[in-house]
């Protein structure tokens, strides 16, 4: 149910097909999923304090999303997936 309250209710099918076609690395794809949406209000996110943060990030403004913005974000997420996920020390702690 990962960012299914998030998004316009017409694109939860395509990010369900996401899902599923990641199977077993869906835990580690999600971390990109997460980091792409992150970006996408990078600007705005830097400029409010830790309350406006929080605020925001429960309120995504996603509400008038087309397929083309969810593309972006899962399109981005799959390259750095793609790129990084192999990486012995990426990510760790």
């Amino acid at each position: 149910m990962v960012l299914f309250y998030q998004i316009p209710f017409h694109l939860v099918t395509r990010l369900w097909d996401t899902y599923l076609a990641e199977g077993d690395a869906l835990p580690d794809f999600l971390v990109y999923i997460f980091a792409s949406f992150l970006l996408t209000w990078s600007d705005k996110l830097q400029k409010l304090d830790f309350q406006e943060m929080v605020m925001f990030l429960q309120h995504l403004p996603t509400h008038a999303w087309t397929h083309q913005e969810l593309e972006m974000v899962l399109s981005r997420a799959y390259m750095w997936h793609s790129m990084f996920n192999n990486c012995p020390s990426h990510l760790a702690s």
